[in-house]
C-alpha cells in the first residue's frame, strides 16, 4: 500500500508530523456514495464552483479547513484572507506536505493546480499574487473543504 507524509492533529488538537499515513484511493463509485454530486464534480472531477457562491468564502470562524475526501488538515483560518476572487483563499498551507502541485494546461492557459496529498483530490489553484509574508494566494473551493471549529481540532485525531 502507497504511504504519504503528512501533518495531522493528536488528540489534544496540536499538529504533529510529519507521520506515514496510507494513501486513500477508492473507485469514482466509492466516492460518489460519500461524497455530494457537486463535491464529486469538483474534489474528484477538477471542476470549479462558481465566484461568491461557495459556502465558506465568508466563513470568520477559527479554526482549520481539511480535505472534504479524506479529512487532512490543509489551511488554517489564521492564514485566509479576502482576496476579492470569489473563492476562500490562504496565503500558505497548513503544511507544505498536505498539498502536492500539478501542472494544468486547461482551458489553454498555464496554471499550477493544488492537490490533497493523501487522496489526490482537486482543491483548486495557486497564483504568485497574494500578500505577504508568502505572496501566494491559494485559491481553494468550498466544495473541496470542510471546516472544523477550532475547539473541535482534537476531532481530527479519530478521522484521519
Amino acid at each position: 500500500m502507497n504511504k504519504v507524509s503528512v501533518k495531522v492533529f493528536d488528540a489534544s488538537g496540536q499538529l504533529i508530523g510529519p507521520i506515514e499515513l496510507p494513501k486513500v484511493q477508492k473507485t469514482d463509485a466509492d466516492w460518489k456514495t460519500q461524497l455530494t454530486p457537486t463535491q464529486f464534480q469538483i474534489a474528484r472531477g477538477k471542476g470549479t464552483e462558481r465566484p461568491f457562491c461557495g459556502n465558506l468564502l465568508d466563513n470568520k470562524k477559527q479554526g482549520v479547513y481539511v480535505c472534504v475526501c479524506c479529512g487532512l488538515p490543509l489551511f488554517s483560518s489564521f492564514t485566509k484572507f479576502n482576496s476579492g476572487t470569489g473563492w476562500p483563499s490562504f496565503y500558505q498551507p497548513i503544511a507544505e506536505e498536505n498539498i502536492a502541485y500539478a501542472e494544468d494546461h486547461s482551458y489553454g492557459m498555464y496554471r499550477v493546480e493544488i492537490l490533497c496529498t493523501r487522496c489526490d483530490g482537486h482543491l483548486g489553484h495557486v497564483f504568485p499574487d497574494g500578500p505577504e509574508p508568502t505572496g501566494q494566494r491559494f485559491c481553494v473551493n468550498s466544495e473541496s473543504l470542510r471546516f472544523v471549529d477550532q475547539n473541535e481540532l482534537y476531532t481530527l485525531a479519530e478521522r484521519v
